[in-house]
């Protein structure tokens, strides 16, 4: 029997085939555990099976009998390693079209997937970084020569190679608040020359690396002129927690609003004064923002939340509509809102919570851990109260 080999490919090349119609089996070689608590999703459903590894050490022949035969198939595992090892396995069996994810789950977990925002008559660019191993989301601005990041992950290359393709600099990395379920890249821009972070006092004092404070009402600006962006102080799921409006037309709104609920705020563990907050933020603080203004926000629950392209956004007046935040009748309502759907937050955010203000430092390795996994940021991403109104999933 003739042998096959077996290719490499990347999170994000995976990304882009599971956004079409995708025409493999994806097999996933980590233990069940870890199957369960992290795996991979996309725009579309897709055939998706969890062989474990040490299946294949065992019992060869068994494990490959339940692997569909005649099937293009694309191997995911922790690493890469093991991945390689059924890789050349299946080929060595018959399998003509078998791939294996570069570097492991943990490169899906830090791929960023660009998508343009802005409009090609308008004199900026505006892009969505859509992080599909997290569930979140980083933006860039960019006026002529100069671009700034919002909420940046630390995989900062993209950014950086983004603003080079466009001729441009990094010269601001933006924090909406102190992220608790990804690890920060703002500490690493603020090394790069010419490059400084804006970030709210209420969530960065003591930070061990330089950034100024933003101040409500203030606007952020390039050096040639360019879009507006206003500081809108929007506490609540932080204390600090900050929106940017771009041009009065763009809310990149961090964790204080996604498309289908708020941002929690219990995760600072004082709920239900931070609940006040928010509760005064999406009623006061973001009341007179018109209808027409699109809301980008910095994570979704699922890909049920996302357009036609794949992007994050919907305008402020369906999201006064739709989420279940904005509709209940007073602020003790909310509140039981909250109370509601509070559950347990995952243990390492406390860790990453001091990795992004500097008080703690990690290696690569230990940040790829960290990272790992779908964030739990939203009041009732996995609670009890759901959306109004059901969103159609778009088409394929």
């Amino acid at each position: 029997m003739k042998k096959n080999t077996p290719f490499l490919y990347t999170a994000n090349e995976l990304f882009d085939w599971l956004s079409g119609r995708p025409d493999f089996v994806l097999l996933d070689v980590r233990n069940e555990k870890d199957f369960a608590n992290f795996s991979v999703e996309s725009p579309v459903y897709f055939p998706y099976i969890n062989i474990p590894y040490f299946n294949f050490i065992e019992d060869a022949q068994g494990s490959i009998a339940l692997v569909p035969a005649g099937q293009k198939i694309r191997i995911v595992c922790a690493k890469e390693g093991s991945a390689k090892y059924v890789a050349d396995l299946l080929c060595a069996h018959g399998f003509s079209d078998v791939g294996y994810l570069q570097q492991g789950i943990v490169s899906w977990g830090n791929a960023l997937v660009p998508k343009k925002i802005s409009k090609d008559d308008e004199k900026y660019t505006l892009y969505q970084f859509v992080r599909p191993g997290k569930a979140s989301c980083s933006y860039m601005l960019i006026y002529k020569d100069e671009a700034m990041v919002f909420d940046p992950s630390r995989n900062i290359d993209v950014y950086k190679a983004m603003a080079k393709q466009h001729g441009s600099r990094i010269i601001c990395s933006v924090e909406t608040h102190r992220q608790a379920d990804y690890i920060s890249g703002s500490p690493q821009l603020a090394k790069e020359k010419g490059c400084k972070v804006r970030a709210n006092k209420h969530d960065f004092a003591g930070a061990t690396f330089p950034y100024e404070p933003v101040a409500d009402g203030e606007n952020l600006s390039f050096a040639k002129k360019g879009p507006e962006v206003r500081v809108i102080h929007t506490p609540g799921h932080t204390m600090g927690s900050t929106s940017y409006l771009i041009d009065n037309k763009y809310l990149l709104s961090g964790d204080t609003i996604f498309i289908s609920t708020a941002g929690r705020p219990d995760l600072g563990g004082r709920w239900a004064e931070w609940a006040r907050e928010l509760y005064l933020t999406l009623m006061l603080r973001l009341r007179d923002l018109p209808d027409h203004v699109q809301v980008l926000p910095g994570h979704y629950t699922s890909w049920d939340e996302c357009n036609e392209g794949h992007v994050f956004m919907e305008n402020m007046g369906a999201l006064r509509q739709h989420v279940v935040a904005f509709r209940l009748a007073n602020e003790k309502k909310f509140a039981e809102f909250i109370e509601e759907n509070m559950r347990p937050q995952p243990p390492v955010y406390g860790e990453i919570r001091k990795v992004n203000i500097g008080f703690l430092e990690v290696s690569d390795e230990e940040a790829d851990v960290m990272d790992l996994g779908k964030n739990e940021c939203g009041a009732s991403n996995y609670g009890k109260v759901g959306v109004s109104a059901e969103r159609e999933r778009p088409a394929a």
